[in-house]
């Protein structure tokens, strides 16, 4: 009882700020909801555009997390806000949850919402030169399998076949709370609540689980080539997150800085506290 307390006391010191960025969700003319970008129903995103449209504005392409189950791009709606009012245009993507979808239905979803974005974001003041991609926990795996998805099919395909954009024009990746090892997350799922068969199913079963963990994908020689296309990684973690620990996040204590021989080059860092208890970061 003192939790459900506790609980409704801490929704209602939230709801002001919930309702603030609602309003400005719905009702801003500065944002552009439900563009359409592909045939599913889930094909949709949103635009946070700056009120200076003097000249082309940098890009942040948004995947938001979920769980792969309870993803929405309104969930990017204060990050849009505030880097709208820095003079960046966000884009916030949609794509299908399970049991609308699997894995490899919402990696197709956000590089078709990559392509869009690359492709006609110049029409809404974007630069065309300047995007950047980021995910949040589950959209972090989904964009890194997209970005990484993409690098392969350039480097096996792109020289016979058109493709609809290139991961040379994303300049940055950045990775917020994701988990790019699955084989080592099925367990940590299980227990919070994301039973083994669910988390399974929705990764296309056991056997893809290495097919879709990013960290592990890029160690094979077979791709090396296209490993190296891959933009510069930067990934966040905080050491007190329970949904992904930060200790499954890609490359353990040993990947701070490096270009490994996987060839990308990754800044990972971390936020948590200190011993003594203050507040601090290391990287």
């Amino acid at each position: 009882m003192t939790r459900l307390v506790a609980l409704g006391c801490y929704a209602l010191l939230l709801m002001p700020g919930f309702l603030q960025v609602a309003y400005y969700y719905f009702f801003s003319s500065q944002v552009r909801r439900s563009i359409i970008y592909g045939e599913q129903p889930r094909n949709r995103l949103d635009l946070y555009l700056p009120e200076n449209g003097d000249e082309p504005k940098p890009v942040v392409i948004f995947v938001t997390g979920g769980a792969w189950i309870i993803g929405y791009k309104a969930w990017g709606s204060l990050l849009g806000q505030q880097l709208a009012e820095r003079d960046i245009i966000v884009a916030c993507i949609d794509y299908r949850n399970f049991p609308q979808g699997t894995i490899s239905d919402m990696v197709k979803d956000t590089s078709q919402g990559i392509s869009f974005i690359c492709n006609h974001i110049a029409e809404w003041g974007g630069d065309p030169n300047r995007i950047y991609l980021m995910g949040q926990s589950a959209g972090a795996h989904i964009s890194a399998c997209a970005l990484l998805g993409q690098a392969i099919n350039e480097s096996e395909y792109g020289k016979r076949e058109s493709i609809s954009w290139s991961v040379s024009q994303i300049k940055t990746y950045f990775g917020l709370s994701g988990g790019y090892n699955l084989l080592n997350l099925v367990d940590h799922f299980h227990n919070r609540g994301l039973y083994r068969s669910i988390f399974l199913s929705i990764m296309e079963g056991e056997q893809s689980l290495q097919e879709f963990s990013p960290e592990l994908k890029i160690q094979d020689s077979s791709i090396r080539d296209a490993v190296s296309d891959l933009p510069h990684f930067f990934l966040f973690h905080g050491t007190s997150d329970y949904s992904i620990p930060s200790d499954a996040r890609y490359g353990g204590d040993d990947a701070r800085e490096r270009r490994g021989k996987e060839g990308v080059h990754l800044f990972l860092m971390l936020f948590g506290r200190k011993e003594r208890g203050e507040e601090g970061f290391k990287k």
